[in-house]
């Protein structure tokens, strides 16, 4: 009998142990890596969403930064946001490394404003964009401007999370 109450015992003082071991979480960073270890050479190489680039496939892989073609922006601004700036980088490179790639971009305002006020917003926003991909490589004759101003919302509820959704740049591609 006095072996079990010590086993038992023994089983609670580990099991107790066990449960105040806290496991470390590790914070998301906006850029992730992955790691793939090849069959042939049992090498392990680290890739980020901006190594993932630059052909037509990596435009549907969701592991690369391409399969994201959405930006957004603050309340009447036209500014690129810094969190999108990855975005359109890694679309002005695939661009630069295929100049038969063409893309139009479609700037979007919420329904807050006149219809010339919003449609001026969305080019200006898509107008930001195509600076920004041109300054880092894509070629001027590879980029489309249209704006849709309030025309196409993604979303027709009236509250700030809807306006946000709708305040965008859309990256399409006519020829990859």
């Amino acid at each position: 009998m006095k072996l079990s109450v010590k086993l038992v015992a023994l089983l609670l003082i580990v099991s107790l142990s066990a449960c105040k071991k806290k496991e470390e979480i590790k914070p998301e960073t906006e850029t992730t890596t992955q790691t793939t270890t090849t069959e042939t050479t049992g090498v392990e190489t680290h890739r980020s969403p901006m190594d993932i680039c630059c052909s037509p496939q990596d435009l549907d892989d969701p592991e690369s930064l391409l399969s994201k073609r959405v930006i957004y922006f603050d309340f009447d601004q036209a500014t690129v946001r810094p969190e999108y700036r990855d975005i359109v980088a890694i679309h002005a490179r695939y661009l630069s490394q295929n100049p038969d790639a063409h893309v139009t971009l479609e700037g979007h305002a919420d329904e807050r404003g006149s219809r010339e006020y919003n449609l001026g917003l969305g080019e200006r926003r898509a107008k930001s964009v195509a600076n920004l991909m041109k300054a880092q490589g894509a070629a001027g004759n590879q980029i489309d401007i249209v704006s849709y101003g309030e025309e196409r919302p993604v979303c027709t509820e009236s509250n700030e999370a809807c306006w946000s959704k709708n305040r965008r740049v859309e990256i399409v591609y006519n020829h990859k």
